[in-house]
Order: C-alpha cells, then structure tokens, then sequence
C-alpha cells in the first residue's frame, strides 16, 4: 500500500521466496491513462524503479543485519507498444548476481549492475522494455573506493 505505486494502480501480486523476485501489475485506468488512451509513461517507469532495489535490500540484510543505501541509480525505457491494457511483469535475481554483489560490497563497498524489466500486455506482447541500473553502498564499510 505504498502511495506512489497505490496512487498509479501498481500492484504486488507476489514475491518470490527469499525475495529473489517479484511479480508487479500495472492496471490502467482513468488515473494513469495519457492523451492517447494508454499507460502513461511515468506510470510504467514508476513501476520499473522500486522493485530491484527493494529485493536487493531485502538478500542482503538476510544473512546479517547492514547499513545499506539502495536505490535504481538511472534507467533507460523504451516504448515498443502503446499499453492499452494492463501490463505485468515478472523480475528475478539470479544466485550469481546475488554472490556477485556480496563480493563486490567486501571489496568495494559498492555494487553498481544494470537489470532488465519487461512488461507485457494483456494479450503477452511485449510493450515496454527498461533497463534498471541498481546502486548499494555499504555504509558500515569503513574504506571504500570510489
């Protein structure tokens, strides 16, 4: 019940075990529709921007409780298809990437990754493809290079 997402008509449908993944829905309606009868594009992209950081914070304290500031450093969208129907998609984070972040907080303090978000329509077309780019810094991490 987030209010920038709630607000938008994004839903959580669900998060997958040990929030290695999410899947998000993004109802059209009269609040979120632009000029031409589609999603608007702010809409979509708010869609796009929580969900990787959120499962990102979500691993890594897992194991052990960090001082971690997370959030999607920059995206790149891009419109295939007018949304005239509800979009969805689907996100996962893969063990490798998971490790990978781990490793690269010890030895940088720092992870910085692009992560890729596809939504589809109603009918399963693609419509709407963004690249996400994830930023973790490891605020407990007394030396970092930056």
């Amino acid at each position: 019940m987030y209010p920038p997402l709630l607000f938008q008509r994004i839903w959580t449908i669900g998060f997958l075990p040990d929030f290695k993944g999410v899947r998000v829905k993004v109802n059209k309606s009269l609040l979120n529709k632009n000029y031409n009868g589609s999603i608007f594009g702010g809409t979509i992209f708010a869609a796009a921007d929580p969900f990787f950081p959120v499962l990102f914070h979500q691993i890594l304290n897992s194991d052990r409780k960090r001082n971690l500031k997370v959030w999607s450093k920059s995206a790149k969208i891009d419109f295939l298809k007018p949304a005239f129907t509800d979009l969805h998609f689907e996100i996962s984070i893969d063990d490798k990437a998971i490790q990978e972040a781990k490793e690269t907080l010890i030895v940088m303090g720092k992870y910085e990754q692009f992560f890729p978000i596809d939504f589809y329509n109603n009918s399963g077309e693609l419509c709407v493809s963004v690249l996400v780019q994830v930023y973790v810094r490891d605020l407990d991490l007394s030396k970092t290079l930056i």
